[in-house]
């Protein structure tokens, strides 16, 4: 394994905090960005799957910060990446600008159709729709009949070849000027867009009543609830997007799934899961 700079954290001002990790910035390097993972996902093969993930994203023309390098901070890695100045996430402009979180919300709505209408390079990437269906197989907090419930209903969905974005959300886009950058991309792949819209549903109507959930994206319950209608009207056309939510909570619920290909759940994270699919089981 190649040898990295060692970060020494001491000398960089923390400036933003997510799900996954926190980022910091340095006065004497202006220009860039230090991101470095929660403990569980600081290992070397993560942060570099980020690493080549942002790589391959920014060749399909997505806009995305250009990333550097890795680093190591103790004995963790971290990446070093362009700082976007002066930006701000859609959730955070939310929680500045109450009145305008509808506003944001068809923001996302017309920035992610925009992705999702990028042809994906499915030689590198993977297949969301076959990650989903691995994970279903190994989802031991599910029962054998929901799983075949579940996997009957995975297995109808249509292979597409289109982006998406693995983490869709409010708080994984950031604005600056007239410029939106993509975030938080190492869930990248392709698939159809209900995957990405799925997730989105997930965190604002499942994990929205959640204080740790409301503190991570800066935003109300009832933001939550008004992004979603918001987001729900403008990708539909419908000012009844009853349709639309029942296919959502499908998705959500393939979406608590998928995540056991992406980390190994504790197990009160399983009994958590497993709460959830139960709920989201009665739209199928």
């Amino acid at each position: 394994m190649e040898s990295f700079s060692q970060i020494d954290l001491a000398q960089w001002k923390q400036v933003g905090e997510g799900g996954n990790g926190k980022t910091y910035e340095n006065a004497a390097r202006p220009d860039v960005i230090l991101k470095v993972n929660n403990a569980r996902l600081g290992s070397y093969e993560t942060v570099k799957h980020e690493y080549d993930v942002s790589k391959a994203v920014e060749q399909l023309g997505l806009p995305v910060p250009k990333v550097y390098e890795i680093v190591r901070v103790g004995g963790a890695y971290a990446t070093i990446s362009e700082r976007i100045k002066s930006k701000k996430s859609l959730s955070r402009i939310c929680h500045d600008e109450p009145e305008r979180t509808e506003e944001m919300a068809r923001l996302l709505c017309k920035k992610g159709k925009e992705m999702f209408a990028v042809p994906c390079n499915t030689d590198y990437f993977p297949s969301r729709k076959e990650q989903v269906l691995w994970a279903i197989d190994h989802a031991g907090f599910v029962s054998k009949k929901n799983r075949e419930i579940i996997k009957a209903f995975a297995e109808s969905i249509p292979d597409r070849t289109t982006c998406v974005h693995g983490d869709f959300q409010s708080g994984n886009i950031i604005q600056s000027g007239d410029k939106y950058y993509w975030i938080d991309l190492d869930r990248f792949a392709y698939g159809d867009p209900m995957f990405d819209i799925g997730h989105l549903y997930q965190i604002c109507q499942v994990y929205a009543p959640m204080k740790q959930v409301q503190n991570i994206f800066h935003m109300t319950l009832d933001q939550f609830h008004r992004f979603w209608d918001a987001f729900a009207k403008e990708y539909t056309g419908k000012d009844d997007h009853s349709e639309f939510d029942h296919l959502a909570r499908r998705f959500a619920c393939l979406d608590i799934i998928v995540r056991t290909r992406f980390m190994k759940p504790s197990l009160p994270e399983r009994i958590f899961f497993g709460i959830h699919v139960r709920r989201l089981m009665k739209q199928f």
